[in-house]
């Protein structure tokens, strides 16, 4: 196993988050068509109502996750695009020890 560690460029490809896109679609498409009795037995103009009422379904899901994730990609300053990821994202980037925070408060005091 290697020590590499992946980048944020490695971890937002184009095609993996399409992919993730057309999953969604795929599965609204499909609880949508379920849901709507798609595959009973009912009449051929109620089967292809729902069939094309899944795939507005699914276009729309498919449409809002492209954009969604746009927008979310915004948010990732470019300058950090060739960082190696190798902690949780979201914590500060170093505690202070406890002295230090101790020191810090008795140099900010008038």
């Amino acid at each position: 196993m290697t020590d590499r560690r992946p980048t944020r460029r490695d971890l937002m490809k184009p095609v993996q988050l399409l992919g993730l896109a057309f999953a969604a679609a795929v599965f609204v498409g499909v609880v949508t068509a379920v849901s709507m009795g798609a595959f009973q037995a009912h009449p051929a103009d109620e089967i292809q109502r729902a069939i094309v009422v899944a795939l507005v379904a699914a276009g729309i899901a498919f449409i809002a996750t492209l954009v969604i994730i746009a927008l979310l990609m915004l948010v990732v300053d470019p300058a950090q695009i060739v960082k190696q990821v190798d902690r949780p994202v979201l914590l500060p980037d170093e505690d202070p020890a406890p002295g230090q925070a101790d020191a810090e408060r008795r140099d900010e005091s008038p």
